[in-house]
């Protein structure tokens, strides 16, 4: 794996390690959909906050556990970065390794349901989630908007995913979906 990328699973590390005790563990992934929720203004018990915390449970379960070698319940940076590097080595296998997961948060960061992201529905996800200040994610989200209609497309947010996994392009906007990159 070169260099790029683990710098980059490492900035998904530290944005999914949200109490920062240097591992991600389920309470993390509860911290995110609450952190979530809250910059919507989302009640937790209604059918969105539901869906949200179903498909964080979801998420614990189908991508981060099962890299938890040592089965602590606790992934570590190591952990993570080595499965990652495992697992995301054919882009070709994007749709069937990443693109559902990402279908999902891109379907809970579209509030509207008008099936594109907003500026302000991605700085909601990926600032509450990724930790990112919000003019950070303007920048991004302006880098990301290839069309420049002032929406990312879902066509455009599988393409920053699968190139955050998979790509090695040191230029690309994408290595800073999650926050910049050191």
């Amino acid at each position: 794996m070169n260099e790029l990328r683990k710098r980059k699973y490492e900035r998904w590390f530290r944005a999914a390690d949200v109490d920062g005790d240097g591992a991600i563990t389920r309470q993390d992934v509860v911290l995110m959909s609450e952190r979530y929720l809250q910059a919507r203004g989302i009640p937790s018990d209604s059918p969105q906050g539901m869906r949200m915390q179903e498909t964080m449970r979801e998420f614990w379960e189908s991508v981060i556990a099962p890299v938890d070698a040592d089965k602590d319940d606790r992934v570590t940076s190591a952990e993570l970065t080595e499965a990652f590097a495992a697992t995301f080595v054919h882009r070709a296998r994007y749709a069937e390794e990443l693109a559902p997961v990402a279908d999902r948060f891109f379907d809970l960061a579209d509030a509207d349901g008008d099936d594109a992201i907003s500026l302000t529905e991605f700085t909601h996800i990926f600032g509450s989630t990724g930790r990112a200040a919000d003019e950070e994610c303007a920048e991004v989200f302006n880098a990301l908007d290839l069309d420049a209609s002032g929406a990312l497309s879902r066509t455009e947010y599988h393409k920053a995913a699968s190139e955050f996994f998979y790509g090695d392009d040191p230029d690309s906007p994408a290595n800073h979906i999650f926050g910049r990159l050191a």
